[in-house]
């Protein structure tokens, strides 16, 4: 199997929906990651959790991100396949994002211990961001 090299980000995360028609928020684009994407159901926003305003917004609160140390050509498969699964089998839900470069996999605050266990047992590198080489 595959392993890759995981980094921990320090920053909390929030998973948001709005009505499909909406505009995207101001407050949707800022931080370091953020992602939006629509569909004809909804707008779907995943920004740092202080940015998102207490109202008029469907929000699920208290996501940490992993990042996968890419890039990764377009030509590799089984990526995410390799990170997902032993999460699967630990039962952690996750909310995967992904970039042209690297694919981010983001697990509830409760969950990020028992999911780094889980990857580490399956044979992934996770480092925390601040030890991680410039």
């Amino acid at each position: 199997m595959t392993s890759f090299t995981m980094i921990v980000l320090p920053k909390h995360y929030a998973v948001c929906q709005l009505p499909a028609d909406a505009a995207a928020p101001d407050w949707a684009t800022q931080g370091e990651l953020f992602c939006l994407m629509r569909s004809p159901e909804e707008l779907s926003i995943v920004c740092e959790e202080w940015l998102v305003p207490e109202q008029g917004v469907i929000i699920e609160r208290g996501w940490r991100a992993l990042k996968l140390q890419g890039p990764f050509a377009f030509e590799l498969t089984g990526v995410l396949t390799a990170v997902l699964n032993p999460l699967a089998d630990a039962a952690i839900g996750i909310f995967a994002l992904s970039t042209y470069n690297t694919d981010y996999v983001l697990v509830k605050q409760d969950q990020l211990d028992p999911a780094i266990e889980a990857l580490r047992a399956a044979g992934h590198q996770i480092v925390a961001e601040s030890t991680r080489s410039s």
